[in-house]
């Protein structure tokens, strides 16, 4: 089985850079399972690796993508599967870092994904479904169709909602019922997750989001409006995307913006880390203010020397 590497988790907890200085200590290149990063022009508020970070580590899955062209977990998987072969045969060790928990678990449980193909004409309607009824109304479609993605899905991913209802209607089932018990998959992972306290985790949001109006969130958002990007394209319905056209539309201060942002995000850690939690398998790696970062990355090493004794990959 082919030995790969996961640093997942929730958002703002340092994966990318946890995988960055692993650097040191491994051949590694890096697989975005990260659902915003593959946009161009959508830098900023992806928190997108820098380009000295890319010439660092090779990225895969980055920029790759117009705002306005469809991306799917279908895509992901493919794409990341031949990622995963790309680097092997380089003699390297596949990184798959991101917080987009279904990215992972559909690369790695070979979770069946040719069932529901998309349907945009459907997508369409159900996003002008939420325009006029709002995203409330949409959400409660799924609570007799789908119990269990209604309770677990926030009425305003509006992505995953009507990825949900999609899926319903195709197939007669729940989506949520597609997990497979006993998966085959071609790899072996070790699945590595930082945590944060909910306190410490609330400042590194709030910083990150400070540090984003710093280096231009708001232009960058303006800049994808003036290329002809609107709230039309799924990726402009991005945290962060969303609030700062309401912002440009006049519709929120500059202030009450960036409080949105910040506690979005904080509803979009705790959704992550309570998937996170139902995984199988993961290492937490516990971070605190108190914690030197170094101790953190020399834990992983170990972890992931360990993982990787006798294939030949250390």
């Amino acid at each position: 089985m082919v030995k790969v590497v996961v640093i997942a988790g929730p958002t703002a907890t340092g994966k990318s850079k946890l995988a960055l200085d692993l650097e040191r200590y491994f051949p590694l290149e890096i697989i975005s399972a990260d659902s915003m990063q593959v946009y161009r022009h959508m830098d900023i508020g992806t928190a997108k690796p820098t380009p000295e970070e890319m010439s660092l580590v090779k990225h895969h899955l980055v920029s790759i993508k117009d705002p306005d062209e469809p991306w799917s977990v279908e895509e992901f998987k493919e794409r990341a599967s031949h990622a995963v072969e790309e680097i092997c045969g380089r003699g390297k060790v596949p990184f798959i870092v991101g917080g987009t928990g279904l990215y992972i678990r559909a690369l790695l449980s070979d979770y069946p994904l040719g069932d529901a193909s998309p349907d945009p004409d459907f997508r369409r309607a159900m996003r002008k479904f939420a325009e006029k009824q709002g995203n409330q109304a949409l959400h409660a479609l799924l609570k007799d169709k789908d119990p269990e993605s209604w309770k677990t899905l926030h009425p305003n991913d509006l992505k995953r909602v009507i990825r949900a209802l999609e899926y319903h209607r195709a197939t007669g089932q729940p989506i949520s019922a597609r997990r497979v018990k006993n998966p085959a998959s071609p790899y072996d992972p070790l699945k590595l997750a930082i945590r944060w306290n909910r306190q410490d985790l609330g400042v590194r949001i709030d910083n990150r989001v400070e540090d984003q109006f710093r280096e231009g969130f708001v232009e960058e958002v303006a800049r994808l409006f003036s290329l002809g990007y609107d709230a039309s394209a799924a990726s402009m319905q991005g945290l962060g995307y969303k609030e700062i056209g309401y912002y440009l539309d006049g519709l929120l201060t500059l202030e009450e913006t960036k409080a949105l942002i910040k506690r979005n995000t904080r509803r979009l850690a705790k959704r992550q880390f309570t998937w996170f939690s139902r995984e199988e398998g993961i290492i937490w790696l516990e971070a605190s203010q108190d914690r030197n970062w170094e101790d953190i990355v020399r834990e992983a090493s170990e972890l992931i020397r360990s993982h990787l004794a006798g294939s030949g990959e250390v």
